[in-house]
């Protein structure tokens, strides 16, 4: 099985510095305790098994905000290295567009050949369990007006929300038609408990998809579903795939996070189970082409 994996994290904590690693604790994600080691190419690829990865694209992994971009630097010196293949393929570089420097930031990560995006987290939540940020990016002119700044430097931008922000993130894609949106791990979907909360992540998503430069990777679900099986993710695939099409949605194993719930080979064997009456170019699209597409590589 040959796959693009358009969700990977990466780090070595020899090389960078990640406050989340220093002092690793236990959330709905899982134990991150688990996590403080070294993860590495290597790493990835050695547990892949009979997935044959043609090619990986890395999404920031919460580096020192005070020096994000040394982990792009440390990026492009493993991509450029003679035993990587060159993988990392593609950089989904981090980024305070609230940040005074903003600018500066963005032009430094696009100098390096393969950065093509960038993300900053945006999870808001009233259940402080789920809160990522405590506070709404997207309501801030600074925030907005460095959005803009991403077209010029050609970068996509890759959106961590909740369904709750949907219709935000909807109008922030409308007013910047011109840029790629690529929403993170199916629109993390966690208000499981009732119907309410389903019709939000549906609609939510379907507000979004109504924008046609937004797309989506189908990802992250063990996170809110720690023991999963190919029945629990079903529903959830399927109508990600059905709300954007084809040729907009992309599968991803969000590696190491997801580790922890799953083998790299099962993930994956899951989707190609979910998905196995497709045709092989809706197949082609969503394990592979896509990735390579919007990422372009």
């Amino acid at each position: 099985m040959q796959v693009v994996d358009s969700h990977i994290h990466l780090w070595d904590l020899n090389a960078l510095r990640y406050p989340w690693l220093e002092n690793p604790g236990v959330s709905f994600v899982g134990d991150a305790r688990a996590l403080k080691h070294d993860y590495l190419l290597e790493d990835l690829l050695g547990e892949a098994g009979e997935i044959e990865v043609l090619k990986v694209v890395h999404v920031e992994a919460n580096p020192d905000p005070a020096n994000p971009v040394a982990e792009t630097r440390w990026l492009q010196s493993v991509a450029d290295s003679a035993r990587s293949r060159g993988m990392p393929n593609a950089f989904v570089a981090a980024v305070d567009l609230s940040a005074h420097n903003a600018a500066e930031l963005l032009e430094a990560h696009a100098s390096f050949a393969n950065t093509r995006g960038v993300r900053q987290i945006l999870n808001v939540h009233d259940d402080k369990l789920y809160d990522y940020v405590g506070r709404h990016f997207m309501r801030e002119p600074q925030w907005r007006e460095h959005f803009g700044l991403l077209r010029a430097h050609d970068l996509s931008f890759d959106l961590q929300i909740y369904p709750s922000q949907m219709d935000e993130a909807a109008a922030l894609a409308r007013a910047h038609g011109d840029t790629q949106l690529i929403v993170n791990h199916a629109g993390m979907f966690v208000d499981r408990s009732s119907v309410a909360g389903y019709r939000a992540w549906r609609d939510g998503m379907r507000v979004l998809a109504g924008c046609p430069n937004v797309a989506v990777k189908i990802s992250g679900f063990a996170m809110f579903d720690h023991k999963w099986t190919v029945e629990s993710l079903r529903p959830y695939v399927l109508e990600t795939i059905d709300t954007f099409g084809v040729e907009r949605a992309m599968f991803a194993s969000n590696f190491p996070v997801d580790r922890q719930f799953s083998s790299y080979t099962d993930l994956w064997r899951a989707y190609a189970s979910i998905v196995d009456g497709a045709s092989d170019t809706d197949k082609d699209a969503l394990f592979r082409r896509n990735a390579e597409r919007f990422y372009r590589i």
